[in-house]
């Protein structure tokens, strides 16, 4: 091993087991760890053996560049304990459903911004982004029983922008709808984030209001011209 390298050995069932031990060796090591800087060299693969004689576990070793490590700890100490926090929960639960991925903090005074990078994000997304809305609703309710005052956005691989943009584009056609029928519009059911930034998106619209209605988890926005808010 050289000197600009620290690494650690694990065992395991499988090398895929061996990997993720040692991957959870090396966070322990390296906080904020980016998990696309390690490298693993398989040791040897194991065996199952027959009848319990003869099984000999994986075993890998994993290594991470010095340097890389010492910039992930950097910006780790350069948050606050809050920021802290909301990494820790993001890592935690994106280690039980099994993803791995790089998590970066982002802070200013009135926000926290998570953001989760690597493959194989769409699980972590979920359909219409259900489970990342619920893993940034989880933190803002922790962030709020703590006493913080910061918002807390969980973002994958651009995801909030791209669904904010999309949002937006529905919420300005819907809008054109309700002005040119003269009626009351509805739309699709969604999550109390998405409904947010359809509000947004209108408020200033001279011609349209809009209101939240219904019951969770299919609680939806109407659009209707400002003629029927009368």
């Amino acid at each position: 091993m050289t000197e600009d390298l620290r690494q650690v050995e694990a065992s395991g069932e499988t090398i895929g087991e061996a990997k993720w031990a040692a991957l959870r060796e090396l966070e322990k090591l390296h906080p904020g760890l980016d998990k696309a800087a390690v490298r693993f060299q398989v040791v040897s693969e194991g065996e199952r053996g027959l009848l319990g004689v003869g099984y000999a576990p994986a075993r890998v070793i994993a290594q991470v560049d010095a340097e890389a490590a010492a910039a992930e700890q950097a910006t780790v100490d350069g948050q606050s304990d809050l920021a802290g926090e909301v990494r820790d929960l993001v890592e935690r639960i994106t280690t039980g459903i099994g993803i791995r991925c790089r998590i970066d903090i982002a802070e200013d005074d009135e926000m926290i911004t998570a953001s989760c990078s690597g493959s194989n994000l769409g699980l972590l997304i979920g359909k219409h982004g259900q489970t990342i809305d619920a893993i940034q609703y989880l933190a803002n309710a922790i962030t709020r029983a703590g006493g913080g005052q910061h918002e807390v956005v969980v973002d994958a691989a651009g995801y909030r922008a791209r669904r904010t943009a999309t949002l937006e584009t529905l919420a300005k056609r819907t809008a054109q709808r309700a002005s040119a029928t003269g009626r009351r519009v509805e739309m699709e059911p969604m999550t109390p984030v998405e409904r947010k930034i359809v509000h947004e998106a209108l408020k200033e619209d001279p011609e349209v209001e809009t209101a939240s209605e219904g019951s969770e988890p299919n609680r939806f926005v109407v659009v209707f011209p400002r003629a029927l808010a009368g």
